[in-house]
């Protein structure tokens, strides 16, 4: 394996748990809410409708995370690092998502889109887990009932 595949399978390889990890805490919280925060009366609808989107964003995210995954893999199967990145551009212009502009970006700039990307999913699973324990403290007073 030459220099420049390692970042991208290693990038791959941690998209992928991430894009897991992030999808099942999300699912996680989605499946346990109802039962356990008081879901019996809706205590506070708009708490509710808040937690679901702070849940269905993440699991958006993760499906994004498993696409730049694949699209990592693909580039590593590649035997020049030019090459690879081309054909990340050439996927993603076949599917419609972007144009080319001549020369693909470099392998720095998508990997930082990509935490970027993966921060954004970890801070929407702490304000799901934030509005859960609000919730679930809601409910256990009875706030609503």
């Amino acid at each position: 394996m030459t220099d420049w595949r390692m970042p991208v399978t290693k990038a791959a390889l941690s998209l992928r748990r991430n894009a897991l990890a992030g999808g099942a805490l999300a699912v996680l919280i989605l499946a346990i809410a109802p039962p356990t925060a008081g879901a019996h009366g809706f205590i506070a609808p708009l708490g509710w409708w808040l937690l679901l989107a702070f849940c269905l964003a993440p699991l958006a995210l993760s499906a994004h995370l498993l696409f730049d995954a694949a699209l990592f893999r693909l580039a590593a199967s590649h035997d020049a690092e030019a090459a690879g990145l081309s054909a990340i551009d050439d996927v993603l212009e076949r599917m419609g998502l972007r144009k080319r502009d001549g020369r693909p970006a470099p392998l720095a700039v998508r990997l930082a889109g990509c935490r970027r990307l993966i921060w954004t999913q970890r801070i929407l699973l702490a304000v799901a887990l934030a509005l859960f324990a609000i919730l679930l403290l809601d409910g256990l007073e009875g706030g609503g009932a």
